[in-house]
């Protein structure tokens, strides 16, 4: 379930971003060049709100609809074509947000669904985490899932950002408020009794989405419109460029390529399309600087520093503001956009009249 971004609400956004004075990152404006796009091909992809890329078949992301879907899951090839699905027996989802990968306790390759979404805050008395097996081979298939019920220490939250990091296999979790908080799981997750989440650290607003990266020592938290790279022990690092996506207003997903040296941004629409951002700087998590320094030209600068997330201060950097503003190329471009996009709109509306 979700609120709609209206286009009015844009449109007065872009004002926002355009008036003299506004604060905003700096390094969110992208280098010099155009993301890959991956167009979704499959009509009952609607809703794409979760996003996390394979860990045994390269170039595949898994994504999966919002509420109102059948309890399924995608697996979506490079061309955007449909490779799998995954059918969860017994579930009837509520408000599916997020999708990561961890391991089972053998540690196998597992998808973890996070139906944690809450709108009404408070509404729900716990949400659902569902765990199955990634396959080996990509065909349809219906799988029982292992549920995790869960809760917050401090009450109910609204939330669509569910992350594991590689390292340990614990589950975080980033509220949707403007308040925005980070949880970890507790020590052991239990099947039967249901799991308190504890408050580890604080987040940017309106959280949406966010991932690990493959070595786990960057993590990623976006919102609708901007996104922010974190050191694992939760300190902020950068901005990072989340592409302006045409084809929906309501920016939903990311995930780390396989490699770790892209961050890709997804949205909710028919035929949404996922855009790659490549990482420079201290964004890049440190297996990547650690290759690249290893190239001829030398170090590409300093890491900082990536222990294990979890135990941190709640009233962290994670949130805090950067004052910085955009470059007036990057606010010239989004005018651009958007006043095309309303002319095509405009267009539309009147062809449908006559």
């Amino acid at each position: 379930m979700k609120f709609r971004v209206p286009p009015l609400v844009v449109l007065v956004a872009a004002a926002a971003l355009l008036t003299p004075g506004a604060a905003l990152p700096a390094s969110a404006a992208p280098a010099a060049q155009d993301p890959d796009v991956v167009t979704i091909r499959d009509d009952r992809i609607t809703e794409s709100s979760g996003l996390i890329a394979s860990t045994q078949h390269p170039g595949v992301y898994w994504t999966h609809n919002d509420s109102g879907d059948e309890p399924r899951v995608f697996a979506i090839g490079a061309d955007g074509t449909t490779k799998a699905v995954l059918t969860l027996q017994g579930v009837t989802p509520r408000d599916w947000e997020a999708v990561s990968i961890g391991k089972d306790e053998a540690g196998r390759p597992a998808l973890f669904i996070g139906d944690i979404g809450d709108n009404l805050k408070g509404k729900w008395s716990e949400v659902w985490i569902y765990r199955i097996p990634e396959p080996a081979e990509l065909k349809d298939a219906t799988v029982k899932p292992v549920k995790y019920r869960l809760t917050y220490e401090d009450g109910p939250r609204d939330a669509e950002a569910l992350l594991i990091d590689p390292r340990t296999n614990k589950i975080f979790i980033a509220s949707k408020e403007n308040d925005g908080r980070l949880y970890e799981q507790p020590a052991t997750l239990s099947t039967t009794a249901v799991n308190i989440f504890n408050r580890v650290g604080s987040a940017p607003a309106t959280v949406t989405d966010g991932a690990f990266a493959p070595d786990g020592t960057r993590f990623v938290l976006r919102s609708y419109m901007v996104a922010t790279m974190f050191s694992a022990p939760g300190k902020e690092l950068d901005s990072v460029y989340v592409p302006v996506q045409l084809g929906g207003l309501q920016g939903e997903s990311a995930s780390f390529t396989a490699d770790g040296r892209a961050v890709l941004f997804g949205h909710e629409g028919a035929d949404s399309t996922i855009s790659r951002v490549e990482l420079d700087g201290r964004n890049r998590p440190e297996s990547v600087a650690a290759a690249a320094d290893t190239k001829p030209g030398g170090p590409q600068g300093a890491q900082g520093d990536a222990a294990p997330l979890g135990g941190g201060d709640p009233e962290g950097d994670a949130g805090k503001e950067k004052n910085e503003a955009y470059g007036p190329g990057f606010l010239a471009v989004l005018l651009i956009v958007l006043t095309v996009y309303g002319y095509i709109k405009l267009r539309g509306r009147r062809s449908g009249s006559s």
